[in-house]
C-alpha cells in the first residue's frame, strides 16, 4: 500500500456533470442549506499507481463569486479541505461557517468565492460503495490535491487563490499545495497536521484501522454484503483518535452517561460509514510526506495546532523544529481549554480565528 515519491496524476480529458444545484442563502435557511452545489467528472483520470478511472466524479460546493483583476487573474478565491472521513458541506455549519462566512467576517462570502471541494473516496465524489468497492484504485494524498487544482482550473476557471485553508487530511493537503503551487496561492493556512511522513502512534493507529477491516473474514476482500463487524473496532479507533478529554467529561461525567455517549455514537457512525469507502479514506495517507521540500516553500504559511491533539501531540515537538525550515512560516500551539476539543480544534474558528485575521492582514495584497 506504500506508495513514495509519485508523480501528479495526468487527466486526458474533462466534461461537465448536470446543472448545478442551487440552494437558499443562508440569510434565509441556516448554513446546512448555503451554496452552490455541482459536479465535475474528471474523464481517464490516471491515479499515481497507474490505474485508470474512466470517470472520476469531484463533488464540490461554491459560495460567493470569483473576482478578477485587470490582468485577469482571480483574486478573491479560498479553497478550504476537510478531514479523512469529511466532505465540504460539513463546513457549513454555526461553529464554522457561522464564524467565517457571514456579513462582514474575515471569509466574508459576499466578498470572497469559497470553494468547498469533496475529496476522492468521500461525500459525493467518486468512491468505493459507488459500486467498485474494493476495486475502486488505491488513491493518494498526490491524487486528490491533483484532482482539487483539475477543479480550480479547469471547471471554476480559478488561476490563483488568496488561501488554501485545510483542517487535519485536508491541513496535509495544504501543505502540498504550498509545495507544489508556490505561484497559483498566496498563503496558506494548515491546521491540525504535521509536514511529514505520517509515523509512531498515528501511524500506528492507522494501521490498526486497516487490520480491524481488512482481517474480518466478513469483509470479504470488500465484496460484503453487510458492513463486516470490523467496521465497529475501525470506529472505536477513530472516536479515540479525535476524542478531547477535558470535553467528554464534562459531557459524561457519569459512567452511565459516559457509556451511553460512546454507544450512541458508534450507532450513528455505522448508519453512515461504508467499511471500504473508511479503509481507502485513511490507508490514501500512506504517500504523505512534504519533508523533504520545506526549505522550497515560498509563500506564507500559518499552522496552528491544539495542545490536546491526540493525533498531533505536542510532546513530540515536530512543529516546533519542522517550522524553522519554512522560509516564511509560523506555528501557533493552541492551550487546552474548556474551549478545545482535542485534534476536533480545527473546526472551532471561534479559537483560532484572531489567527487568522492577522494572517490575512500579512499576505501580500
Amino acid at each position: 500500500m506504500l506508495r513514495v515519491g509519485l508523480v501528479l496524476a495526468l487527466c486526458s480529458s474533462a466534461a461537465f456533470a448536470q446543472s448545478p444545484v442551487s440552494v437558499e442563502p443562508a440569510a434565509r435557511t441556516g448554513w446546512a442549506a448555503a451554496g452552490r452545489e455541482d459536479d465535475f467528472i474528471l474523464r481517464n483520470f490516471e491515479f499515481s499507481d497507474g490505474s485508470i478511472l474512466p470517470e472520476l466524479r469531484i463533488h464540490y460546493t461554491t459560495l460567493g463569486r470569483p473576482q478578477k483583476d485587470a490582468r485577469g487573474v482571480v483574486r478573491n478565491a479560498v479553497l478550504i479541505l476537510h478531514g479523512t472521513t469529511g466532505n465540504g458541506r460539513g463546513f457549513l455549519t454555526p461553529a464554522f461557517a457561522g464564524e467565517l462566512f457571514g456579513p462582514g467576517q474575515l471569509l466574508d462570502s459576499a466578498t470572497y468565492f469559497i470553494i468547498l471541494p469533496d475529496g476522492i473516496g468521500t461525500g459525493k465524489s467518486s468512491r468505493p460503495s459507488d459500486g467498485l468497492r474494493a476495486r475502486f484504485p488505491r488513491y493518494g494524498y498526490m491524487d486528490m490535491v491533483s484532482a482539487q487544482y483539475e477543479l480550480l482550473t479547469r471547471k471554476l476557471g480559478v488561476n490563483h487563490l488568496r488561501l488554501v485553508l485545510g483542517t487535519s487530511m485536508g491541513c496535509m493537503h495544504s501543505w502540498m499545495w504550498a509545495e507544489q503551487y508556490p505561484d497559483f496561492i498566496d498563503g496558506a493556512m494548515p491546521l491540525a497536521c504535521v509536514p511529514t511522513q505520517i509515523a509512531g502512534r498515528n501511524r500506528m493507529m492507522r494501521s490498526l484501522i486497516s487490520q480491524s477491516i481488512r482481517t474480518d473474514p466478513e469483509w470479504r476482500g470488500g465484496n460484503y454484503t453487510a458492513q463486516p463487524h470490523g467496521l465497529v473496532g475501525a470506529l472505536e479507533i477513530l472516536f479515540m483518535m479525535t476524542s478531547s478529554p477535558l470535553y467528554l467529561h464534562g459531557v459524561a461525567p457519569t459512567r452511565d452517561s459516559a457509556d451511553a455517549y460512546i454507544q450512541s455514537w458508534i450507532r450513528t457512525r455505522l448508519r453512515t460509514t461504508d467499511a471500504n469507502d473508511f479503509l481507502f479514506q485513511f490507508e490514501a495517507s500512506s504517500d504523505y510526506d512534504p519533508s523533504g521540500a520545506l526549505e522550497r516553500i515560498r509563500v506564507p504559511v500559518l499552522a496552528i495546532n491544539s495542545a490536546d491533539d491526540l493525533v498531533n501531540p505536542p510532546e513530540l515537538g515536530l512543529m516546533e523544529r519542522l517550522i524553522k525550515r519554512v522560509q516564511r512560516g509560523r506555528f501557533v500551539l493552541l492551550p487546552i481549554s474548556e474551549k478545545t476539543r482535542g485534534h476536533g480544534t480545527h473546526s472551532l474558528p471561534a479559537i483560532w480565528k484572531t489567527h487568522l485575521a492577522e494572517f490575512l492582514e500579512s499576505l501580500p495584497r
